[in-house]
């Protein structure tokens, strides 16, 4: 007996050493066929061997070695060693008893999709770590941005009013503060005279405030047109195109359109930019109006870059009476 459970001994050492082989061969494609055809090896052998034992003694006995549920996973390398490196040891080291390897047979295999999930959430803990280190490094632009304006508005003694970020809103903002002042969304006929469309815009404002826009649109559109030798150079598309956008789009408004609403209504326009700098359109002829006409004849107006959502935007300024 102990000459053929050592002859047994000796082929589960040779199987296994095959059965390495072709699963070290196998690829994505060939992996299933490759585990089935071991498992069928595995299968032969042991009733081969059983059956061997069985015409020796008439007793069935459990085999002395098995190869349990093996898997690519099972044979990669650890520690530097090759797969022929642990054949060859398994080889030359004493083979264990039976009793030796009843535990390990019957040892729970790991939970392998519990460490994908385990490494996987460690992996966005780790992530998630990195991303809020690098937002406590970068700049506060808003915030700094807000700091800034509250302290000039303090400064300069104006009241912020806000304006709905539409892509109107630099047209609002004027709009609202033309009607306050009394200035009104009808610029002087000496100034400019306007389009029969442009005057239909103007008497068809139901409220400066809301629909204030289309008006000081529409008189900008007409000032650039009547002036095109003074804008037209600073374009990057066809004069028609440029104004058609004023007139009937949310494109945003800049420094074209402001000088031409100042010098069209005759106004001067104070320009609180993002880092505290004031900068000033003027209509070019204030010296006709005495000083309270000054006074009234003078626009504010809030510039941010960073505390809207949609990017460039303006507010409506006044002074604290």
């Amino acid at each position: 007996m102990d000459g053929l459970l050592a002859k047994h001994r000796k082929e589960q050492k040779d199987l296994q050493g095959r059965i390495t082989q072709k699963k070290k061969s196998a690829t994505k494609k060939t992996r299933k066929g490759v585990n089935d055809e071991c498992e069928r090896m595995q299968r032969d052998l042991t009733e081969q061997q059983q059956a061997e034992i069985t015409q020796l003694n008439g007793n069935p006995v459990e085999p002395t070695e098995a190869l349990d549920d093996l898997t690519l996973e099972d044979e990669l390398p650890t520690n530097g060693e090759s797969s022929e490196d642990k054949t060859t040891r398994s080889e030359t080291e004493p083979a264990a008893t039976a009793e030796e390897e009843e535990p390990a047979a019957r040892s729970k295999k790991p939970n392998r999709q519990k460490a994908r999930l385990a490494r996987r959430a460690a992996e966005q803990a780790a992530q998630a770590e990195a991303a809020a280190e690098e937002a406590a490094t970068q700049t506060n632009y808003r915030g700094n941005e807000q700091e800034i304006m509250e302290t000039v508005f303090k400064k300069l003694g104006l009241t912020e009013v806000e304006v709905t970020p539409d892509g109107h809103c630099l047209y609002s903002a004027v709009a609202k503060q033309l009607d306050d002042s009394g200035v009104g969304l009808r610029p002087d006929p000496s100034r400019i005279i306007l389009q029969p469309t442009t005057l239909s815009r103007i008497d068809t404002v139901a409220s400066p405030q809301h629909d204030g826009y289309r008006a000081v649109r529409a008189v900008a559109a007409d000032f650039i047109t009547d002036h095109k030798e003074d804008f037209e150079a600073f374009m990057e598309e066809p004069l028609d195109v440029y104004t058609r956008k004023i007139k009937l789009t949310a494109e945003w408004g800049g420094q074209l359109e402001l000088q031409a609403i100042a010098r069209a209504y005759g106004v001067d326009i104070n320009v609180v930019q993002k880092d505290g700098r004031l900068e000033k359109i003027e209509c070019g002829d204030m010296d006709s109006f005495d000083d309270e006409e000054k006074r009234r004849r003078i626009i504010w107006l809030a510039y941010y870059r960073h505390s809207y959502g949609l990017g460039e935007h303006y507010n409506a300024l006044f002074k604290k009476t």
